[in-house]
C-alpha cells in the first residue's frame, strides 16, 4: 500500500476518532476524586495566575507534577472553565494515540495488523472511557509506550561508535512521562528493558554514547521542572512529592485497597473484546519474523512488569494503575485476531466460552442498570444492600428516558452473534463486527447510561455546590474526603480568612504528627475552624446521610438544611456582633 493511501488512513483515524471522543465531553460533572482533583489544580492555575507550581485548594500540592495540568489549563484558557475543558486534552490523546497505533502497527507488522490494533485498543471498554475522562493516565501511558517504541528500536540497532537518534527520543519521551506523573515510568521502562535484556540477550549498553544521550534527554526533559523549584526556593515541595511516591508504593492510599489478583479481574474484563485474544497471544507462532518476535517479546515484557508492579508491589489498587497494560495487551490481542484472519489458527473453545461469559454478563449488566428506578424500592426493601449511604443514594430522583437498555440488549447480541461466527468462521468480517459492536456500545454507554447513573453517586452534591457557586461563604465536607466543592463553588485565592489559615496552620501539624494525610490533616482543621471558632461569613457542609446523627449530637448550633440522595447539607451563620 502506498503512502498517500496510509495518509488517507491516518485522516480516516482522526476523524472518527474525533467524533467519537469530543461530543458530549461535558455531559456529566467531573467524578471525585482523580477527575475533579486535577481540573481544580488547572483551574486554580487560572484563577491564582501561578503556573509554575501545582496548587489544590491554594496550597502547593505535591502528588503530582504539572505537564497534564498544564495541558487542562490551556484547555480552559480555550473553552472555560468546565467538564468539557477538563476532558479535552484526554480526547486529543485518544486521537494521537489511535494514530500512533496504526503507523507502530504497520512498521512492527503490516497494515492488516495495524487496523487490527487500531480496533482492538479504541473497542474496549476501559480504553475507550479514559480518552473521554479527564484523568492523568491517558497521557502518562502514551508517553511511557512511546519511549518503550523508541528503545525496542534503538536497541535493535544499537551499532558501536554510532548514534542512534531512538535514544533522544527514548529520553525525551521517558522524562515527559514523570514530569506527567512522577518516577513510577521510569520504574517502569527501567524494569521493562531489564527484563528484555534478560530475555533478548543483548548489550544495551555496546554504544555509551546513546547511553549518555539517553540519559541526558530524560534529565533535561523531565527533571527541568523539579530543578526550577529547588532553585527557586521550593525544595519542600520536591521532597514532600518523593516522600508521597514513596508512600504510595509502600501503602494503601486514601483506602483504595483490594484482592490480590484486582488488576487480573480489571483487565479481563474491562479490556473485552481485545482481553480474550490477548490470552492466546502467549503461545509462539512459527510464521512470526525475527522482529515481530523481538517486538512481541517486548510488549510481554511490558506487560507483566505493569501487571507484576501493581499487584506484588504497589499496596493501593486502583483500577487506572493497570492502564499502561492496555497497549501491550491490544497488541497482543491484534496478534491473535491476525492469526485467525489470516487462517493460521482458530479461535479455541475455551476463549470462546470464556468471551461468551463475559459478553454476556457485561449485556445483562448494561441492561439491568437502565432499570434502577422501577426496581429501586424493591431492592431497598429487599435488605441484600447493606450500606445505608448507598441505599440512600438510589432514592436520588432521576428521570430515564426509557430507551437506556437497548446498547445492553444491542452489545450482548452483537457480541454473541459475531463471536461465534468468528469462532466458526475465522473470517475477518466478524472480527470486525465484533469490534464494531463493542465501539458503538460503549460509546453508547457514555452517552445514554452514564448521564443517568452519575446522579446517584454524587448528584446532590455537585447541586449543592453549584448553587453556592461564587458566593462569599466557606463551604467544607465532613467525615469524606472530596475535591469537588472546591471546583463547583469556584472558590477564589482570597476565599480563606488570615485568622483561619492562621488556626489551620497550628492544627494540621498537630493533626500531621498523628499520622493523617497532609489533605485530610486539612480537611480536618478547616472542619473544626468553621464549625467552633469565630467565623466571618456563612459555613456550609456537606457530610454522607451515616454521619448524620453523630453530626447533630455534638454539634446542635448548626442548622440542617436537606437531605437529598445520600448526603445532608447544613449551614451554620455568623455570630452577630
Amino acid at each position: 500500500m502506498g503512502r498517500k493511501k496510509h495518509i488517507y488512513f491516518h485522516l480516516a483515524i482522526t476523524i472518527i476518532s474525533a467524533l467519537l471522543f469530543i461530543p458530549f465531553l461535558g455531559a456529566v460533572h467531573l467524578f471525585d476524586w482523580d477527575e475533579i482533583n486535577f481540573a481544580e489544580c488547572a483551574r486554580e492555575m487560572l484563577a491564582s495566575g501561578d503556573y509554575s507550581n501545582v496548587q489544590l485548594n491554594f496550597r502547593p500540592f505535591w502528588e503530582k507534577p504539572p505537564l497534564f495540568i498544564w495541558l487542562q489549563a490551556l484547555s480552559m484558557n480555550i473553552f472555560g472553565v468546565n467538564e468539557f475543558a477538563a476532558r479535552f486534552p484526554d480526547a486529543v490523546c485518544g486521537i494521537l494515540t489511535l494514530n500512533l497505533i496504526y503507523y507502530f502497527g504497520r512498521k512492527f507488522n503490516d497494515h492488516k495488523f495495524a487496523l487490527l490494533w487500531v480496533f482492538s485498543f479504541g473497542a474496549s471498554f476501559l480504553p475507550f472511557l479514559y480518552f473521554k475522562s479527564g484523568i492523568i493516565d491517558p497521557w502518562f501511558n502514551l508517553l511511557i509506550f512511546l519511549s518503550i517504541c523508541s528503545l525496542l528500536a534503538w536497541f535493535n540497532n544499537n551499532v558501536s561508535g554510532k548514534i542512534n537518534r531512538n535514544a533522544i527520543y527514548a529520553g525525551i519521551f521517558a522524562g515527559l512521562a514523570v514530569l506527567t506523573k512522577g518516577p513510577a515510568a521510569l520504574i517502569i521502562i527501567g524494569l521493562c528493558v531489564l527484563l528484555s535484556w534478560q530475555r533478548l540477550r543483548y548489550n544495551p549498553f555496546a554504544n555509551i554514547k546513546n547511553l549518555l544521550l539517553f540519559i541526558f534527554a530524560t534529565l533535561l526533559s523531565g527533571f527541568s521542572w523539579f530543578l526550577f523549584e529547588i532553585i527557586t526556593g521550593h525544595y519542600d515541595i520536591v521532597k514532600e512529592f518523593i516522600t508521597y511516591q514513596v508512600r504510595l508504593l509502600k501503602t494503601e492510599d486514601s483506602g483504595h485497597g483490594g484482592f490480590l489478583l484486582y488488576h487480573f479481574v480489571v483487565l479481563l474484563i474491562g479490556c473485552f473484546p481485545a482481553s480474550v485474544f490477548f490470552i492466546a497471544s502467549h503461545k509462539k507462532n512459527p510464521t512470526d519474523t525475527p522482529y515481530q518476535v523481538y517486538v512481541k517479546k517486548w510488549m510481554l515484557s511490558l506487560f507483566w512488569v505493569v501487571l507484576i508492579l501493581y499487584t506484588v508491589v504497589v499496596q493501593t489498587k486502583i483500577v487506572h494503575y493497570s492502564s499502561m497494560c492496555y497497549f501491550p495487551l491490544t497488541y497482543l490481542a491484534a496478534h491473535s485476531l491476525y492469526q485467525i484472519v489470516t487462517g493460521e489458527k482458530k479461535l479455541g473453545r475455551v476463549l470462546f466460552i470464556i468471551g461468551i461469559a463475559i459478553s454476556t454478563m457485561a449485556g445483562i449488566a448494561f441492561t439491568l442498570i437502565t432499570f434502577i428506578e422501577p426496581f429501586k424500592a424493591g431492592i431497598i426493601s429487599s435488605g441484600l444492600v447493606k450500606d445505608d449511604f448507598a441505599l440512600a443514594c438510589l432514592n436520588t430522583p432521576v428521570k430515564w428516558g426509557g430507551y437506556e437498555w437497548i446498547t445492553g440488549i444491542f452489545f450482548l447480541a452483537g457480541s454473541i452473534c459475531f463471536l461465534t461466527g468468528l469462532y466458526r468462521t475465522g473470517k475477518a468480517s466478524m472480527a470486525y463486527g465484533l469490534l464494531t459492536t463493542s465501539l458503538i456500545s460503549v460509546w453508547l454507554l457514555t452517552v445514554t447510561i452514564v448521564p443517568k447513573v452519575e446522579p446517584y453517586s454524587q448528584g446532590p452534591a455537585i447541586e449543592f455546590y453549584q448553587s453556592l457557586k461564587d458566593k462569599d461563604c466557606y463551604v467544607e465536607t465532613i467525615g469524606f474526603k472530596s475535591y469537588a466543592y472546591l471546583f463547583y463553588t469556584g472558590r477564589k485565592p482570597s476565599h480563606n480568612s488570615p485568622k483561619m489559615l492562621a488556626f489551620i496552620k497550628k492544627q494540621e501539624k498537630a493533626y500531621a504528627e498523628q499520622g493523617f494525610p497532609i489533605t485530610t490533616s486539612f480537611n480536618l482543621a478547616s472542619c473544626q475552624w468553621m464549625m467552633w471558632q469565630e467565623i466571618d461569613k456563612p459555613a456550609y457542609f456537606v457530610a454522607k446521610i451515616t454521619e448524620e446523627a453523630q453530626i447533630k449530637k455534638g454539634s446542635s448550633h448548626l442548622t440542617e438544611l436537606y437531605k437529598k440522595g445520600g448526603f445532608v447539607f447544613f449551614k451554620r451563620e455568623p455570630e452577630k456582633p
